[in-house]
């Protein structure tokens, strides 16, 4: 085969070749190219540079009847004159409206008034923290924990004592049994004063208790509301209620609106309120029973006594039927330990105390305790459960740590703050006043 020679062949040859139909020869377009200056070709690569501006440089300037000059070519730019000559080739009034001034920057945009853009809000890194506002002028500041689809799922639960809580709870409700009825030897007016500081007692822990989740009960106020109530429901009777109550709220909202910050009015007032309600106005049922303008000759010394023999029945029998032969949760949700078995174990105790031991005391009879003990069996239970409900919510398992063996004042009362109303009005209701 014959090394290619790099001809081509004559046009009027008898040799075969290709046509391409409708196409030029190259060497027929030469005459056709525009004029331009040799000056400004670049040199050989192989010489040295000259420093001579590139063509496509001065292609904006060449005049001829290329169509292609019409469009703006690419232009080299190496120093600041470059910039300047050809700066005019930029627009910028394309990135606005026409509206825009020349001196509008191209990132700014004009938006339309009618049209609402939402903030985009940035996310903050975990080590931010906002700026505090001035005391009074922040939004309202809530620090309870948030609710969930079951508020009390994962709480805290009081598990069942041991042998030697039991042991230790036992001691500790005798000798507290033992001071109680020093008091009652002692009279009305020694035991209302007992009482009283009971239920002050029992409303700091119930506030502490919320203080601990980050609520911000006025403690001091609610604390002067509940001993003032049991003053005045001793002096005047129930309807000092009424105006305690009154007081409290009004002064309450007093309170919270010169605090330093703005608390949440459940946070603040509403667990004032509540705690005050919950110790001050049930447990004033006791002093109610205690005051001498409500029942006569005493009477009402020896109903608190046997309401309180009664409950102290129902707990007991409740405590160890419940911890022998409990299989059956009463409230599963609330609290797992109390059992059906406990509850009729602590229904038959408080009968077998009715019948026994609270008829002992005049003006009571058999009947009228196996009355109350049957009546206090179901409302001493939901106190208790009352409580495991709020000590739930708060995630603790007691309120107090004050007696062995109990937890806290409230702990020990809880049954008899639902008990003491259920007295004052059954005794009202059997005529027995």
């Amino acid at each position: 085969m014959d090394e290619p020679t790099g001809e081509f062949p004559a046009s009027g040859s008898d040799e075969p070749r290709v046509t391409i139909t409708g196409a030029t020869p190259a060497g027929e377009l030469v005459d056709d190219l525009p004029t331009i200056d040799p000056t400004t070709l670049l040199p050989h690569w192989t010489e040295a540079p000259t420093g001579q501006v590139p063509i496509v440089v001065a292609r904006e300037a060449a005049t001829s009847d290329d169509p292609w000059s019409t469009i703006p070519a690419p232009a080299w730019r190496e120093g600041e004159a470059d910039w300047v000559a050809h700066e005019e080739q930029f627009d910028t009034s394309m990135l606005a409206g026409a509206e825009r001034t020349e001196t509008a920057r191209p990132w700014e945009f004009d938006v339309d008034e009618d049209v609402a853009v939402a903030p985009v809000a940035a996310e903050e890194p975990e080590w931010f923290e906002p700026a505090r506002p001035e005391p009074g002028t922040g939004p309202v500041e809530r620090t309870r924990r948030r609710p969930t689809a079951n508020p009390l799922a994962g709480r805290a639960v009081r598990q069942a004592p041991a042998t030697s809580s039991v042991a230790r709870a036992v001691l500790t409700g005798v000798l507290l049994a033992i001071v109680v009825f020093a008091f009652f030897v002692a009279g009305p007016l020694p035991l209302t004063a007992l009482v009283v500081v009971v239920l002050a007692v029992a409303s700091g822990e119930a506030f502490a208790g919320f203080r601990s989740v980050g609520a911000h009960p006025a403690t001091v106020l609610g604390l002067v509301a509940v001993v003032t109530l049991g003053v005045a429901v001793y002096n005047k009777g129930l309807v000092a209620i009424g105006p305690v109550t009154v007081l409290l709220v009004v002064l309450g909202f007093v309170w919270y609106m010169s605090a330093e910050r703005t608390i949440d009015v459940l946070d603040g007032l509403g667990v004032t309120v509540f705690v005050y309600a919950w110790v001050g106005v049930l447990g004033a049922y006791a002093v109610a029973l205690l005051s001498p303008s409500a029942f006569a000759d005493r009477h009402g010394l020896a109903y608190l006594f046997g309401a309180l023999v009664i409950v102290i029945g129902n707990d007991t029998g409740a405590l160890f039927t419940g911890r022998w032969l409990g299989k059956h949760p009463l409230s599963a949700k609330l609290s797992p330990n109390k059992t059906v078995e406990g509850l009729v174990g602590g229904t038959v105790l408080a009968l077998v105390f009715g019948a026994i031991i609270v008829p002992l005391v005049s003006p009571w009879t058999i009947t009228r305790g196996l009355e109350f003990a049957v009546v206090l069996s179901v409302a001493a239970p939901l106190g208790d459960l009352f409580e495991s409900m709020v000590k739930r919510t708060l995630g603790v398992k007691d309120l107090g740590r004050l007696l062995p063996g109990h937890g806290g004042l409230l702990d020990r009362i809880d049954g008899l703050l639902f008990a003491l109303p259920t007295t004052y009005y059954l005794l009202h209701v059997l005529s027995m006043h």
